[in-house]
């Protein structure tokens, strides 16, 4: 009998102090679902998720994948790998004969669900020749030798920063924030307004000059300044005045979850985006992001490198990362990585960015729909059930696998599964695979 290549796993659930607490977060409900003796703590953060891991007590990251901090297990009692990385290690033709050529062997994404409460760190990832250096030098802070794009597709409300904004904007926050002003210098800031006149290079040139005079900051002079700046916000607010025009409410809550941290002032440099459900953003190496508060599926390449420099307790790491950033100015609308609807099916979404590791995959199927059949590929891949529950076989599987809110289920390359909708509920679910 052929071995299965079809089959559930567990996730692991990180624990951070950012994560959403208890039954608000999204993490939190899809362990609750998939796990009916998982006991849901409501005063304990659920941030992430990886499906392919364990679960724990805090609701914050779901992981799915072979990530060595989380290695999915496999709830399967007729495979005698535990984990999802031994039993690829064993069968990597399961990965599909390109996507095994081409990452040796191993499942080249990792595939995420994030609660997000407070700030994630100011930061951003380093391309594969800046990560090689980076973990030669420093591998107790950069643990791997890959690159890390990212791309965040929100499941509900989820706010960021992502990308440096226009000039024009920054400009702006310098007339009307002298704090921020004070921060950058006069000469910088004349610097960057007269860059608007001149070519993309000096631009670019200017914003890395003002952008590297504000994180090189004393710690000292930041929380003046910073001090300053919320004691004058919190005057005009409680005098009833509007400060969106300075982003006012997002400086008091960052100040609030992280007092005195340069990371504050960052929201002047960088674009404010609001994703609705189902929009994206794609974080490709260099670009500085920060994840601020919502839920959202997170697909990467299997790495764990990060270059932060503010709104963080972890290590932070200035000079590399205003030195790596990627100085390109754009207006935030251009930042949405939109998806291209399937031609042959109408309830299929892909998010395909100019990366080979990874793509992810929206399937919407009304709940009128009895069967729907996963699309085959040639390539390994890792569905999450967001919405609905079914049964999942194929025509090797000896029985079905029932598939419910939470559930997760790996797919080898090239097989068919059939979902049997087993309530007229709609479905949605998410599939992470490597389309090369």
């Amino acid at each position: 009998m052929a071995a299965p290549r079809v089959f559930p796993l567990s996730c692991v659930v990180q624990q951070y102090a950012w994560g959403k607490m208890g039954s608000n977060s999204e993490v939190a409900r899809l362990l609750a679902s998939s796990d009916p003796l998982a006991g849901i703590s409501e005063d304990k953060p659920y941030a992430e998720v990886r499906p392919g891991l364990y679960f724990s007590s805090l609701y914050q990251k779901l992981w799915m994948g072979t990530h060595p901090r989380g290695d999915a297990k496999i709830l399967d009692n007729r495979i005698s790998q535990k984990t999802l990385g031994q039993w690829i290690a064993e069968n990597p033709d399961c990965l599909g004969s390109k996507v095994k050529d081409t990452f040796n062997g191993k499942l080249p994404f990792l595939f995420k669900v994030l609660s997000v409460e407070t700030a994630l760190s100011i930061q951003a990832h380093p391309n594969k020749a800046l990560a090689e250096k980076l973990h030669l030098q420093a591998p107790q802070h950069y643990p791997d030798a890959n690159h890390k794009p990212e791309m965040a597709i929100a499941l509900t409300s989820f706010q960021g920063l992502c990308g440096f904004r226009t000039v024009e904007e920054i400009v702006t926050f310098l007339t009307k924030v002298p704090e921020f002003r004070f921060l950058i210098g006069d000469n910088a800031a004349t610097q960057l307004k007269q860059s608007l006149s001149r070519d993309s290079q000096a631009m670019a040139s200017a914003l890395q000059s003002c952008f590297s005079h504000l994180m090189k900051s004393e710690k000292k002079v930041v929380e003046q300044q910073l001090n300053l700046l919320v004691k004058r916000i919190s005057q005009q607010v409680a005098a009833g005045n509007n400060m969106e025009d300075v982003c006012g409410e997002l400086l008091l809550q960052l100040h609030q979850q992280y007092p005195g941290d340069i990371g504050c002032f960052a929201i002047y440099f960088l674009n404010l985006l609001t994703l609705k459900p189902g929009e994206a953003m794609f974080l490709e190496a260099n670009v500085p992001h920060a994840y601020l508060k919502g839920d959202c599926v997170e697909c990467m390449a299997c790495s764990d490198n990060t270059v932060r420099a503010g709104l963080t307790p972890k290590f932070i790491d200035v000079p590399t990362l205003c030195e790596m950033l990627s100085y390109t100015p754009s207006p935030s609308e251009d930042r949405l990585f939109l998806p291209i609807r399937s031609q042959e099916d109408p309830y299929l979404s892909v998010y395909d960015p100019p990366v080979p590791d990874f793509t992810v995959m929206k399937m919407e199927v009304p709940g009128s729909v009895a069967e729907y059949k996963v699309l085959a590929l040639d390539s390994a891949s890792i569905l999450l059930m967001v919405q609905g529950a079914v049964t999942a076989s194929t025509p090797t599987a000896q029985a079905a696998v029932p598939l419910q809110c939470g559930g997760v289920l790996f797919i080898g390359a090239n097989e068919s599964v059939s979902l049997k909708l087993t309530a007229p509920e709609d479905l949605l679910m998410f599939r992470a695979c490597c389309l090369l």
